[in-house]
């Protein structure tokens, strides 16, 4: 039976062990969620960690195993707290019915969760029909290559369902766009500030193509649970001096496109822009992540939505870890119990009626699936 004491209490430990990334220091966390599952005397428990000190946690429930696996899984990494809190973001306080701390919405409430139905089912030695995998992992914020990745590729993790405990408010993502990070480097010609004419200005330049970026025309199909596609500039340098031409520039996208789209004629296309502009650029891609999409009409899909009312269907503008299965064929959604528009901000909470309905929620979606 889940408890909500307990539960609202491993959701406080949680928080209070820093484990932001950067720098990526999950090690304390790991620990603290590595004998948690021991103490449980029910799971199978085992540690993979791909580079030193940052140990994904994998703790998995036997079942009868005639319908194969189901995973869950959230992340034990934060953002950086950051400046202008109002409180510590490592010493957890309830306040009018949100837990405040960093990580409490994304995605340590997520996390206490999934242990809190460990911890249940545990108690209760029910047999169910899956085996139920619990992956605590490493390195969500920074890409998951230490993390997901990784347990994916090197077939550590081979659920025949997964469940990705990283949402808000019980939406149910079952689209995702994908997202394209790369860096553009313009070339100019360097002179004297006094006489501009003879130089090649590679900030001007690189102002114009973000101008023409910015009223790039996609071609795309509209979609019911995702937005149009969106180019932000996020990061930009270039020059040495007030009083020397530019002859550098470098400026740092991050794309978001849709299901149906293909990346490389979207590359294309942006290359087609900037050498309308100048000759002397390079464009290097960062990241790229294909966008995803399962049917609502799935059998996984329809088991979430009887469980509970309150899960809802949705799209994601940003990007989880779901797309990462479609590699391997694995279906999967993302869902959870955080607060809307409360990660990565200062002064993050988490209702703790979301955590405990969620609670209930998806260990009766466990035991009916």
């Amino acid at each position: 039976m889940i408890n909500k004491n307990r539960l609202i209490k491993l959701t406080k430990d949680l928080i209070s062990i820093n484990s932001e990334n950067p720098p990526g220091q999950e090690a304390k966390v790991a620990q603290y969620v590595k004998e948690l599952m021991l103490r449980m005397k029910g799971p199978i428990v085992r540690t993979y960690a791909f580079s030193k000190g940052r140990p994904n946690v994998i703790g998995i429930l036997k079942g009868k195993g005639s319908k194969g696996s189901l995973l869950l899984s959230p992340h034990m990494d934060t953002v950086p707290a950051g400046k202008n809190w109002k409180r510590d973001p490592f010493k957890p306080k309830i306040s009018e019915g949100r837990l405040f701390g960093r990580g409490a919405t994304d995605c340590k409430g997520n996390l206490a969760v999934s242990l809190e139905i460990m911890q249940s089912l545990s108690e209760e030695k029910i047999v169910l029909n899956r085996d139920v995998i619990i992956a605590a992992t490493v390195d969500e914020e920074t890409g998951s290559h230490e993390g997901m990745i990784k347990l994916l590729e090197r077939k550590i993790l081979k659920p025949h369902f997964a469940m990705i405990l990283d949402s808000d408010d019980f939406k149910v993502i079952i689209a995702q766009k994908g997202l394209i990070h790369f860096k553009v480097k313009i070339f100019g010609k360097k002179a004297h500030g006094a006489y501009p004419d003879r130089g090649v200005n590679a900030i001007e330049i690189a102002s114009r193509v973000i101008g023409d970026l910015g009223n790039l025309n996609f071609h795309f199909r509209r979609h019911a649970y995702l937005k149009a596609p969106t180019i932000n500039i996020g990061k930009i340098s270039g020059g040495e001096k007030v009083n020397i031409v530019a002859d550098y520039c470098e400026f740092e996208v991050d794309l978001r496109f849709l299901p149906g789209m293909n990346p490389a004629q979207i590359l294309k296309q942006i290359k087609k822009i900037i050498s309308s502009r100048i000759k002397k650029f390079s464009l290097h891609v960062d990241s790229l992540q294909v966008p995803y999409e399962i049917s609502k009409r799935h059998t996984f899909i329809r088991g979430i939505l009887e469980s509970d009312k309150r899960f809802t269907l949705s799209g994601s503008e940003g990007a989880t870890v779901i797309t990462f299965f479609k590699r391997h064929k694995i279906p999967a959604v993302a869902t959870g119990f955080g607060s809307g528009g409360c990660a990565h901000i200062a002064d993050e909470y988490v209702k703790v009626s979301n955590l405990y309905r969620g609670a209930l929620a998806l260990e009766k979606f466990i035991k009916e699936f």
